[in-house]
């Protein structure tokens, strides 16, 4: 498959949405997890709007929402903000408690599409990897960024899985469940 200008796009606008925001208690730029999260929805076979909604996962819910919401409709249509509202946790500011948003999500995933569990599954598979990183480098403490801790953010990954499971396998889904064995242990 080759991508058109429309990625390209989609790319630009997520750069500049995200210009001034980094990945949770680091320097690290969060396009950087924008174009991983992309990139395994690529190498899991998704196509164009699927790579596209992965740029803008989070968009909506973290750089204005209805306004880039209705932004994201217009330059890319209603697939690609589909995929995009099926990932988006909240659109109040400030956003529901965090079990109670956690629950709505897998609430959403039960019934979500091949195309909205496969972003989130890739969205999930990066933020997973990043943490486990970042456990090796500085052991338990990595837990305290997070509002769950470790045993709320396990649970979550945990009942995702669960619901993920549910529809054909990929190994999108094959190393979430390796990396959430490795955090667990």
């Amino acid at each position: 498959m080759k991508l058109s200008n429309r990625f390209e796009q989609a790319l630009v606008l997520a750069t500049q949405l995200h210009a001034n925001q980094v990945r949770k208690s680091s320097d690290i730029p969060y396009i950087s997890h924008l174009l991983s999260v992309a990139a395994l929805v690529l190498e899991d076979g998704g196509d164009e709007d699927e790579a596209i909604a992965a740029l803008l996962h989070d968009a909506v819910e973290d750089q204005g929402g209805e306004k880039t919401r209705e932004l994201i409709r217009q330059q890319f249509g209603e697939r690609v903000i589909g995929i995009v509202d099926g990932c988006t946790e909240s659109l109040t500011t400030p956003k529901p408690p965090w079990r109670d948003r956690k629950l709505q999500y897998l609430e959403k995933m039960r019934s979500a599409s091949t195309s909205v569990q496969r972003v989130s599954m890739a969205d999930k598979l990066h933020n997973a990897r990043s943490t486990l990183a970042d456990f090796h480098r500085e052991g338990d403490t990595v837990w305290q960024k997070f509002k769950g801790g470790k045993e709320g953010s396990l649970w979550f990954y945990r009942s995702l899985l669960e619901i993920y499971q549910q529809g054909t396998s990929n190994f999108l889904k094959t190393e979430l469940e390796r990396v959430v064995c490795e955090l667990e242990s």
